[in-house]
């Protein structure tokens, strides 16, 4: 079975920092490009960064946020520095590649970010 697991999540001053990791297994990691999510209440999911060999990021979070994979160990990180309140969302790990016929993705169970000001 496919599984991402995320960790990290908290609760952080505005200005602070986090570390988000998500851990990957029953998939060929490397093939997929892993990215970050989040959805703040009331608000539709938004990507966040992704990275496959480069790497991009939501305009609102370049700069602060550094997304990284390692293939070795199946995982990728969010380094957040400098969170802001409007940071605050559950965060989800999402892999997806495209086959010849099929497209897939799979999805964390997302871990909570609460910046307080």
């Amino acid at each position: 079975q496919v599984r991402l697991v995320e960790s990290g999540g908290g609760l952080v001053q505005a200005g602070e920092s986090l570390r988000l990791s998500c851990a990957a297994s029953g998939l060929m990691f490397s093939t997929y490009a892993m990215n970050w999510y989040r959805q703040a209440p009331g608000k539709e999911r938004e990507l966040v960064a992704g990275i496959t060999s480069t790497t991009n990021y939501a305009d609102s979070v370049k700069g602060r946020f550094t997304i990284s994979r390692d293939n070795a160990k199946n995982t990728v990180s969010l380094q957040m520095n400098n969170l802001k309140p409007e940071d605050t969302a559950v965060y989800y790990c999402n892999a997806a590649k495209k086959g010849i016929m099929l497209q897939y993705t799979y999805w964390g169970q997302g871990t909570q970010v609460t910046v307080s000001s």
